[in-house]
């Protein structure tokens, strides 16, 4: 059971969301060839669907479907299993990942309020039972396009060391810790760093922590 969150600032109470739908419009509003160009790219390189739908638990573990560009093949053995990730990963994939342009969908999302720009990364549904009571308070905001531990080490440490920098920034949100996190992800995107990507590709699966 997903605990309520603690009284914030009144950035998290008041302004935060405001200013993700205003930013989230304008990205459509400027950038929609973008979207229509990746998603015509998609079709081309890699078929149908466009978009790759998954269920990710949000703000208080409430479940959500989450929309990225798909950067995956369908291919599957002689049983008709699809194969592991990182066969069906294509080079043109590859190339969304390393640009983030995969993620670009996750702005609907921003706008239906099941995402912020910046929070811990929604990821599978399958680790909610495995997490501890400090680690379930990751869900006490909603999940983010990046995150505190996205720009600070994300693949390179552990999962309780990324887990520890979400909660941090859960005790700590504020306008200027969001737009620190914000400068930083454009200038790892800038470095095809792929900051936003939760996939076994890039990591191991998370199987639940010692204490």
């Amino acid at each position: 059971m997903i605990s309520n969150h603690k009284p914030y600032g009144i950035y998290e109470r008041i302004f935060k969301r405001p200013l993700d739908i205003i930013c989230a419009l304008l990205i459509i509003v400027f950038f929609w060839w973008l979207l229509l160009a990746v998603a015509a790219a998609v079709r081309v390189k890699l078929g149908k669907p466009v978009l790759f739908k998954q269920e990710r638990p949000g703000k208080d573990g409430k479940i959500f479907n989450l929309y990225k560009f798909r950067t995956m093949t369908d291919k599957r053995d002689e049983d008709g299993n699809l194969l592991a990730d990182e066969m069906r990963l294509t080079k043109f994939g590859k190339i969304l990942r390393a640009t983030s342009f995969d993620e670009l969908p996750e702005i609907f999302n921003i706008l239906k309020g099941d995402m912020s720009f910046i929070g811990p990364r929604p990821l599978l549904v399958e680790y909610l039972p495995l997490y501890n009571d400090k680690q379930r308070r990751r869900h006490e905001v909603r999940p983010g396009l990046s995150g505190y531990a996205q720009v600070n080490g994300r693949n390179a440490i552990s999962w309780e060391e990324r887990f520890d920098l979400d909660v941090e920034y859960v005790d700590n949100i504020s306008f200027a810790l969001d737009c620190k996190i914000i400068f930083k992800t454009i200038k790892a995107v800038l470095a095809r760093e792929g900051i936003s990507s939760e996939t076994a590709v890039t990591m191991e699966k998370f199987k639940g922590s010692d204490d």
